[in-house]
């Protein structure tokens, strides 16, 4: 009894790749931004609202107020520049980058707390 022969075709045959279509990539840069812009503009604004309520000179009242209203102006500049970049990979990065550094300073501060109690 004789083992059935491995033809060279099947040895170097490659698993096929799923190849997305121009639209499909299309929608989902779309929605990428979409989820960036809507939460990542989001979690920016809210760390430049932390950062200047606890750092401007003012009473604490008065710059709570201006601080949020100030992130109405913020958040609407986020999305607006997550969907003029080039890339959805560069608007995620446009906005943890800085996200980050806000996060490392308000931690800095001693004025992020990261307890959920």
């Amino acid at each position: 009894m004789q083992a059935p022969a491995i033809t060279e075709t099947e040895t170097t045959e490659k698993p096929a790749r799923l190849r997305l279509s121009a639209a499909v990539l299309y929608r989902l840069g779309v929605a990428s931004r979409s989820v960036a812009a809507i939460a990542g503009g989001y979690l920016l604004a809210a760390l430049v609202t932390m950062l200047l309520s606890v750092s401007l000179p003012m009473a604490r009242s008065e710059a709570v107020m201006t601080a949020t209203l100030l992130s109405f102006a913020i958040y609407t500049c986020a999305v607006m520049w997550v969907f003029a970049t080039a890339s959805a990979l560069r608007a995620w990065l446009g906005l943890a980058i800085p996200a980050a550094v806000i996060a490392a300073i308000l931690h800095w501060m001693d004025a992020l707390s990261w307890s959920l109690a």
